[in-house]
């Protein structure tokens, strides 16, 4: 395990441990259509989370997953993989994270239809090959020490036939090069976009929550080093967005067939 790699466990590991909240349940940044498109309906108690539930709504848009086998890679506080076991019909949906304190809170508090969690390396998923009809990574896959490392094993347990939905930030020096690091296993691309907008928009929309759970749930000797993390207003996190010096894309690449 690489350095990096070990610094990025090591904060999620405390985050799990230190921060138990279970009402704290996404920790992507959002996305929030800048037009007038109708609103994603969801059940009252996940619409204090809607802009961290959008983001996965769009990850996934235009699967369908009824009767999938659906795995998330670097499920998080689990989140996601609930919303997805709940709302969207697979027969399984499996959560794996690296941190074992994230994996811990995730089988306390989530609950969905053929949820489960699971431990394990993003580069070395504990799956036998073709496995899953759908893979899903949501804003973690730029932790990792190897994107394309990464992607050759989303490869290795999809199915043939399968999708790879994928949304994560990066440089924007860096877009062309990650856009190929995904492809490099040979999952072939259906769909690539840029979100920068649509997740500045959430962003905005939801700052003073997410800055008041701050407040709330993180000790305050933690705050200055979790602001940014959070991508808060005035931040430079938040600046790079805005800039464009840092840009979010999403994308779905399928395994063929043959």
């Amino acid at each position: 395990m690489r350095v990096g790699q070990l610094a990025w466990r090591a904060c999620y590991e405390w985050l799990g441990a230190r921060v138990r909240q279970p009402a704290w349940t996404f920790m992507n940044y959002g996305f929030a259509p800048v037009d007038a498109a109708p609103p994603l309906p969801l059940d009252p108690a996940d619409e204090p989370d809607r802009y961290g539930i959008q983001l996965y709504a769009h990850a996934l848009d235009g699967l369908d997953l009824t009767g999938a086998d659906v795995l998330e890679v670097g499920c998080g506080r689990g989140g996601g993989a609930s919303w997805v076991a709940r709302t969207r019909g697979p027969a399984t949906t499996t959560g794996v994270d690296l941190a074992a304190s994230a994996v811990r809170l995730c089988r306390r508090t989530r609950e969905g239809p053929g949820l489960r969690f699971v431990q394990g390396d993003a580069l070395a998923l504990p799956f036998d090959d073709a496995t899953f009809d759908v893979v899903l990574n949501v804003e973690s896959s730029h932790c990792y020490p190897s994107t394309a490392a990464f992607a050759a094993e989303v490869h290795r347990v999809l199915r043939p036939g399968g999708t790879f939905a994928w949304a994560d930030f990066r440089p924007a020096d860096d877009v062309a090069t990650v856009r190929e690091q995904l492809r490099s296993s040979g999952l072939e691309p259906v769909r690539e976009l840029d979100v920068t907008d649509e997740v500045v928009h959430a962003l905005r929309l939801d700052d003073a929550r997410r800055a008041e759970l701050v407040e709330s749930w993180i000790p305050r000797a933690a705050r200055p080093l979790f602001r940014p993390f959070a991508a808060l207003d005035g931040t430079p996190t938040h600046e790079r967005f805005v800039t464009g010096e840092t840009r979010y894309l999403s994308a779905q690449l399928r395994r063929a067939v043959a």
